[in-house]
């Protein structure tokens, strides 16, 4: 299985999770971080990291990711973001792409959280 990052992470983008994750695998989109399922490697340092939470294992779910909306880590890599001209696929790390600046539609959607 791997990691997910769950809408709590959605205005907040912490990014502690990315300054622990060993395989630079943590990408930041315009409102919330993603996980690349196809470059974790399981070993939950971003977990660990995360001071809201937002980090899960996928395992961790209940069988139930669906109910976590944490489908928006795989649709940000394997679909065309706005703005962006092909999808971001695996791109072998994330500190090179530096900050995406898009999500995905549903993320993109949803009202802005309240910084209190």
């Amino acid at each position: 299985m791997t990691f997910a990052i769950t809408d709590s992470c959605v205005d907040i983008k912490d990014r502690s999770c990315m300054e622990e994750c060993p395989v630079d695998c943590i990408y930041e989109g315009d409102r919330k971080m993603y996980i690349n399922p196809a470059e974790c490697i399981d070993c939950g340092a971003c977990e660990q990291a995360c001071p809201t939470n937002s980090a899960v294992s996928i395992a961790s779910l209940g069988g139930k990711p669906g109910e976590w909306n944490v489908q928006d880590n795989a649709d940000f890599f394997g679909v065309v973001l706005p703005g962006r001209p092909t999808p971001l696929g695996i791109p072998g790390g994330a500190s090179h792409l530096g900050r995406i600046g898009a999500d995905t539609k549903r993320i993109a959607a949803l009202p802005p959280r309240d910084p209190s």
